[in-house]
């Protein structure tokens, strides 16, 4: 942050934000040459799956997750370029590694290959444990956990994204009593989420297990810039730290309205979503009312951020 100006933080959004032709917007910036990088990285072509998939492939958990990673570095990449620099560096879910290989904790090159075997350790367990997720919208955070822990049945709450909105997770027959015991609380609406596995919850231990495998390969350095973690809601800055965090966010839930109340805490005022979607920008809106919120998700978009930085 220059002197004089406001504490900003970049977020990066999760699987659910993809969608067809994302990329098509960045073809000819120069900061895509990221996505032949990573397209050797991972020996798949992620130019396609940012340009030509359809809908229903793109969802799968093995390419939204890919193509979302690469998209969001792609805009992160084009903010430097512009000359724009965060505070705070944080990520709901798979944004959690966009935030790491922006702050400088991962190599864009490791990141591919974490994320990459995320998606395909996440895609195995869902095979092996079905499982499913749901918004719960209207309740608070702790009345979510009492309709999760009071079913006979496996449920628990996956995210905690903004006031009123909590995502739980787990079998669908789970999800289900839940969702009653919800409404009889309270909740205005139980809204499904197209995913393949109940993320986040214990249902993902054989993805934590092959996933902290592959982080053992991996390099990682001391933060650049805070970035907060998933598990604690807190910045981290250490190297040491994060190993155990990305291992353990698998099966722990999302605290991002808690993070983003920690960032307005540490002074944070700008908060800049970068890569497909307004999701996380949604979200913020939703938990800070002193707070400015812009997503940047093309060229386009980068002129609004210089001058809100300005």
């Amino acid at each position: 942050m220059q002197a004089g100006l406001a504490m900003i933080a970049f977020t990066f959004p999760g699987q659910g934000s993809q969608k067809p032709a994302m990329g098509a917007p960045w073809k000819d910036h120069e900061s895509w040459n990221l996505v032949a990088r990573a397209s050797e990285v991972s020996g798949r072509d992620i130019g396609r799956l940012l340009l030509d998939t359809d809908a229903e492939e793109l969802t799968d958990t093995r390419n939204a997750q890919i193509s979302t990673f690469v998209l969001s570095l792609v805009v992160r990449d084009a903010a430097g370029r512009a000359g724009v620099t965060p505070d705070r560096l944080a990520g709901h879910s798979l944004g959690e590694y966009s935030a790491l290989a922006a702050g400088g904790v991962l190599s864009f090159d490791d990141g591919v290959r974490l994320v990459t075997e995320r998606g395909e350790a996440m895609a195995e367990a869902g095979r092996k444990q079905v499982g499913t997720m749901a918004a719960v919208l209207g309740l608070d955070d702790d009345q979510v956990e009492t309709a999760c822990s009071d079913v006979d049945g496996d449920v628990w709450v996956a995210n905690f994204n903004a006031p009123g909105q909590v995502v739980i997770a787990g079998s669908p027959d789970g999800i289900e009593r839940a969702g009653l015991v919800a409404k009889e609380l309270g909740a205005k609406r139980i809204v499904p989420v197209a995913v393949s596995g109940a993320f986040h919850t214990p249902f993902m231990a054989d993805a934590r297990d092959r996933l902290d495998a592959a982080l053992a390969t991996a390099r990682f350095d001391n933060a650049a810039i805070p970035v907060s973690a998933n598990v604690d809601a807190l910045p981290h800055t250490d190297a040491a730290d994060w190993r155990a965090l990305m291992a353990a966010q698998l099966c722990s839930p999302v605290r991002w309205r808690q993070t983003i109340r920690n960032l307005a805490d540490d002074g944070v005022t700008i908060f800049v979503e970068l890569g497909p979607g307004k999701v996380l920008t949604g979200t913020v809106k939703r938990t800070l009312r002193d707070s400015q919120q812009l997503a940047v998700a093309s060229p386009d978009d980068l002129d609004g951020l210089l001058q809100a930085v300005s």
